[in-house]
């Protein structure tokens, strides 16, 4: 999927290293210049009888809806010349397949195993499926295997292990379970492994902790649990003075359990350190402070214990340091604050105590930085509170300076003037019976004058009250949708979240309304409180939701979420009779669909607003599906607001989960064309659903069209997917994004290319949301600063 890691080089760190570096580009240089390898006349040479059995056997196997491989129905004569699509060749052998991008589906061909000169085989991001076949293992010459981004089953071949060749293998984003064969993990020449996105199972293989010659090791979103192997760096008395080569170690989102292992520190060149989502226990060990060269080390969602790291300020190359959602305890130290490349500090969700060190102020690279949900105390340094919002500071009761904080106590005064050994004694006055009585008849007069106030506040709280009955000053629909019972406001439950503003439940209740829309979830109003703040007001159903208990369970959790693209829950309401209100921000622009489709005819939206429009959907999404764990289960353009910048807001997210029948209502939400195909069978939202969802609102972005204007009765999925099979792309895009086509059209193309890989009929082929924001930020690079700066 061309993804950060594809971009990952490595730096020798021995003179037999480098050596053995230079020949293998050399041979690189040599093979690209040969004529036959770029697809030149070479030397005339046809292609060997068993390799020209081969291709046409793996021909056979494969589906072409596009016709790219047509140029294989060639003679033999032809296929080295050029002629033949993605075939390089060296003296009529068959030496490269490169074929990424094209559309391919049916299946791998054993025959492959007769091209006994292959090199690279590349056929990444197609829709290639069954097994991988283990023939591939007897092929001599093999150094690089590239299928990610396909739909591959099955367990990966041990055979691969025996290709003594084999330097980079990457089998991302596909299908494949069973364990990972230890001769892979060992294998003697490996550099790079790629394993990532599966459902691979098992124990990390402790082969891969042995091999010297490891650099890339990703093996993140899959099923893998056990121990952390503890033998990392244990070859290294065996190879002399050996360097051990690793420098990228990714685990995160498995089921591993115990301590992180000590050993770890030994591997010296490591840069990129990520064990996050897992079952790890234990503390953070010193050794790890001995990775002085880490650029990253992300720990967070495990349950560690214990305090910060000792010696972190040792780590001056850090950018990344992670360590959310554990149960780490005292204080947070000063010396982080020489961190100078930090750009991203998350310590939410633990248990730090004391306060937040001044010394963070001096941190002039960080852009994204969370200490909510700690039992910090102090005020916080101004610089920081000034920098970053009350997202990243609340859940510490005892913190003030920021946004929204409770104000600090004052210093108390200090004593100005000459030492008091030299200052002139006072004498005490008693107070005369005279001052007394003065005294007691102003504290009498200040009762009676307040007793007055409130006296006069309830009268005019009543009159009001008379009035709203009579309709001489009418209430909105919100005080009808939660109505008040005899007792009063005291009958109902209002909880308020962190927030710029405060209401009492008698605010809520009074506010004017006015109506925004409706679904089977319930109605949701524009409310105007008598201070003038306006609020997006959801009335939920109150016969389909859940029970108070697990209503009141399900909203404090997702009262919790922040993050800048995600619209965030400010209260809710739970009335005396069932009635469940929940408060939201009102953001004034609207929504993302009256944006697009309600403008005026002479309002322009150019292709860097879209894009980052889409950029700010997907990691709203993204922090739901991989921080939260949480699905939004109904995503639709109404379901985005936009702010005075255009930043896109996720509303709505996990409103299904109120809900008592949410298969039901899952099926029904929403319009229909943003609902995945398989919902009305299923009745299950998942995360791929939300992925056809996010494609379906890029198609809408890319088009102009709202996802119901097909041709002919077909959703907007299926007439962009039918415009580009009869090359009529151009026709696709919204006629002002053509203006500027000359500078955006590879974005643009790009950009159509990854939504119709989410619109994919089938769950299984779509990606994950992390995956999509790694080639969202492939295609825009300028935005990839932009992709840190809303974590929460």
């Amino acid at each position: 999927m061309g993804n950060q890691h594809h971009r990952l080089k490595i730096k020798p760190t021995s003179k037999l290293h480098q050596l053995a570096l230079f020949f293998i580009l050399c041979f690189h240089i040599f093979i690209l210049s040969t004529p036959s390898a770029t697809g030149q006349q070479g030397d005339g040479m046809p292609v060997s009888l068993s390799n020209f059995q081969a291709l046409q056997s793996i021909r056979l196997e494969l589906i072409d809806p596009r016709g790219a491989l047509q140029t294989w129905e060639g003679s033999r004569n032809g296929t080295c010349s050029g002629s033949w699509a993605g075939i390089k060749c060296i003296k009529g052998q068959v030496v490269a397949i490169h074929l990424p991008f094209k559309s391919l589906g049916g299946s791998i061909s054993s025959k492959i195993g007769m091209l006994k000169e292959l090199r690279r085989l590349s056929l990444h991001d197609n829709l290639i499926g069954g097994t991988i076949p283990s023939s591939l293992g007897s092929l001599p010459n093999l150094r690089g295997l590239y299928l990610f981004n396909n739909r591959l089953s099955g367990s990966i071949p041990p055979s691969l292990g025996n290709s003594s060749q084999l330097q980079s293998i990457d089998l991302s984003n596909n299908l494949l379970s069973g364990f990972v064969p230890p001769s892979l993990a060992g294998s003697p020449r490996i550099y790079r492994l790629n394993l990532s996105f599966n459902l691979l199972s098992g124990s990390v293989p402790p082969s891969s902790s042995l091999s010297p010659s490891l650099t890339f090791l990703a093996l993140e979103h899959n099923n893998f649990s056990g121990l952390v192997p503890d033998t990392w760096g244990a070859s290294l008395s065996k190879e002399g003075n050996r360097s051990y080569q690793l420098r990228s170690l990714t685990i995160d989102y498995n089921s591993l359990f115990g301590n992180i292992p000590h050993s770890l520190g030994k591997l010296g060149n490591l840069e990129v350190l990520s064990l996050s989502h897992n079952k790890i226990n234990g503390t953070i060990p010193e050794e790890i402070t001995d990775l002085l060269g880490l650029r990253v080390l992300d720990l967070s969602s495990n349950d560690l214990n214990g305090s910060f790291p000792k010696g972190s300020d040792r780590l001056k190359h850090l950018s990344t340091l992670n360590l959310k959602d554990n149960h780490l305890s005292g204080s947070i130290p000063p010396t982080i604050g020489n961190l100078s490349s930090i750009i991203l500090l998350d310590l939410s969700l633990n248990n730090f105590s004391g306060p937040i060190p001044a010394s963070l102020e001096n941190l002039s690279n960080l852009t994204s930085f969370n200490v909510s949900y700690n039992k910090l105390s102090g005020k916080v340094p101004p610089r920081l509170s000034k920098k970053f919002n009350s997202t990243s500071f609340v859940g510490n009761l005892q913190l003030c300076g920021f946004s929204g904080s409770n104000p600090c106590p004052s210093p108390p005064p200090v004593a100005q003037g000459p030492s008091p050994s030299i200052m002139p004694k006072k004498h005490n006055r008693k107070l005369s019976v005279k001052d007394k009585l003065l005294i007691l008849m102003g504290s009498l007069l200040a009762i009676l004058l307040l007793l007055s106030c409130v006296l006069v506040y309830c009268l005019i709280r009543k009159r009001a009250a008379s009035n709203d009955t009579n309709g001489k000053s009418p209430r909105g629909e919100v005080a009808a949708a939660a109505s008040r019972d005899e007792a009063g406001p005291d009958g109902g439950k209002l909880v308020l979240f962190d927030g710029a503003f405060v209401f009492t439940t008698d605010d809520l209740l009074s506010a004017t309304a006015e109506t925004m829309g409706k679904s089977p979830y319930g109605t949701m109003y524009k409310a105007t409180l008598e201070d003038g703040t306006k609020v997006v007001v959801k009335r939920l159903r109150e016969k389909l939701a859940k029970s108070p208990k697990e209503f009141e369970k399900e909203t404090v959790a997702l009262g919790r979420i922040r993050h800048t693209n995600v619209l965030p829950l400010r209260a809710y309401y739970l009335g005396p009779k069932g009635e469940k209100l929940l408060v939201f921000d009102y953001l004034s622009k609207g929504t993302l669909s009256s944006f697009l489709h309600a403008r005026a005819p002479e309002t322009i939206v150019d292709w860097a607003v879209r894009m980052k429009i889409t950029m700010g959907i997907m990691r709203g999404l993204n922090h739901l599906h991989t921080r939260e764990n949480l699905v939004h289960g109904n995503l639709t353009s109404t379901d985005v607001y936009l702010d005075e910048q255009n930043n896109p807001k996720i509303a709505n997210y996990g409103l299904h989960r109120l809900m008592a029948d949410s298969a039901e209502l899952v099926t029904t939400a929403g319009s229909s064309g943003y609902r995945a195909p398989e919902l009305p069978t299923t009745k299950q939202a998942t995360t791929k659903t939300d992925i056809y969802s996010l494609g379906v609102i890029m198609l809408e972005l890319l088009t102009g069209k709202p996802p119901s204007e097909g041709s002919e009765g077909s959703d907007l999925p299926q007439w962009v997917a039918s415009m580009v099979k009869d090359e009529r792309t151009n026709e696709v895009f919204d006629l002002e994004l053509m203006r500027d086509v000359s500078t955006t059209g590879d974005e643009m193309l790009n950009t159509l290319k990854l939504a119709l890989h989410l619109v994919d009929p089938s769950p299984e082929a779509r990606p994950e949301a992390q995956q999509v924001l790694e080639q969202l930020e492939e295609i825009n690079p300028k935005l990839v600063a932009e992709a840190t700066e809303g974590s929460a």
